[in-house]
């Protein structure tokens, strides 16, 4: 390898960051400039949700290091001790690899960490998405790790604008899009009807897709929240295809609901969907139901009505195709009722054009990466 190749790794700590992030990845390291090696941590290598890291292998991306954490516990502090056991494997894996970017994406522990162990071992540190709100645990550490980062890929003008007032020097903060959207159209390769057959749905009749987690400042109420979220879209006579929730605290909660419903006629749980699955079941559906941010993000590229629930996603900017209820029957109800009273909205995204990662690839290329970028200090 010559020594102008500049080695990028990529800490990932769950399906959907890797499923946002894996266009991109695919570029890098398809690019004679650039290595990319991958640290994996977190779910993915948890049976209890899916073990997705086989899903890296099979992508051909180079899996540099695993970092296990016990996840079974759904609780606040299980994440807190999870994000010291994931820093302290990151220090082992930079150590060894000694990249010249860590490149990190959104709000989650596992970035975190990896930003910590990155920023004491001298390295420079690459931020995607940050400069966003969400007004849960979500903010903080998204904001952190971006005080923490030397260069900011983000999603939007509003995100720059924020992070420049936040301190960031405004000549590292470029408007990149959401990696999320590259290739997405095209990676929903299912049919309305070849996917309800594979289920035994009816594919005239209507369809949802449900993806709910928990919050940490709700982690006691998601439970009741998850069940009368599966109970208004049922009312509703919507056939539900339900993914189980990530590894935060609360997530036990949410997963009993979906346990107790999976013999439902009218109800189909997975423990995960492989990327193209997922994206096309996004497609497919008369709406999507819950609070992740693939639904503020992604579904507006196909004009997908969403229902988003709760304070998960609170002040992220939002497509037309977006509607929040509060995560009580009556409002969930009415919420349903009037997506698909709308059906689809025009094709239109705030979080980009589907280029983000050849962007994030010239940047990597091109950037300064010399000592003195690791003197970072607010601009005021």
């Amino acid at each position: 390898m010559s020594e102008a190749v500049r080695r990028i790794c990529y800490v990932s700590g769950t399906r959907a960051d890797f499923g946002l992030m894996q266009s991109t990845l695919r570029a890098i390291a398809a690019e004679p400039g650039l290595t990319l090696d991958v640290v994996v941590t977190g779910m993915h290598l948890s049976p209890r949700f899916g073990t997705t890291v086989d899903e890296i292998v099979a992508s051909g991306l180079h899996v540099a290091a695993r970092i296990p954490v016990a996840i079974e516990e759904s609780t606040g502090a299980a994440m807190a001790r999870n994000l010291a056991a994931t820093l302290a494997g990151c220090v082992d894996a930079f150590e060894r690899l000694r990249p010249d970017v860590v490149l990190l994406l959104g709000d989650r522990g596992e970035m975190l960490a990896g930003a910590l162990a990155a920023i004491h071992l001298n390295i420079p540190i690459a931020h995607i998405h940050g400069g966003e709100r969400s007004g849960t645990v979500d903010e903080p550490v998204r904001h952190a790790i971006s005080k923490l980062a030397h260069f900011h890929f983000v999603s939007s003008e509003d995100a720059r604008a924020r992070l420049v007032r936040m301190g960031e020097r405004a000549e590292h903060v470029f408007v990149s899009g959401a990696p999320g959207l590259d290739g997405l159209v095209e990676l929903a390769a299912f049919g309305r009807d070849e996917l309800c057959a594979g289920v035994g749905f009816d594919p005239a009749a209507p369809l949802g897709l449900m993806v709910y987690h928990p919050v940490l400042q709700e982690a006691a109420e998601a439970e009741d929240q998850a069940r009368a979220l599966v109970e208004a879209c049922l009312s509703r006579q919507l056939q539900l295809m339900a993914v189980m929730p990530n590894s935060d605290a609360g997530n036990a909660g949410v997963r009993r609901v979906l346990d107790a419903c999976a013999d439902h006629p009218r109800v189909r749980v997975r423990t995960h969907l492989p990327r193209r699955e997922f994206v096309s079941w996004m497609a497919a559906c008369d709406l999507m139901v819950g609070n992740s941010s693939s639904g503020i993000i992604e579904a507006a590229s196909f004009g997908t009505p969403v229902v988003n629930v709760g304070i998960r996603q609170n002040l992220r900017e939002r497509n037309a195709n977006v509607m929040d209820v509060a995560a009580r029957g009556d409002e969930l109800v009415a919420g349903v009722e009037r997506a698909l009273a709308h059906g689809r909205y025009a094709l239109h995204n705030v979080y980009g054009d589907g280029q983000t990662g050849q962007r994030i690839v010239a940047w990597l290329l091109a950037a300064d990466l010399s000592a003195g970028v690791l003197l970072k200090a607010n601009t005021y």
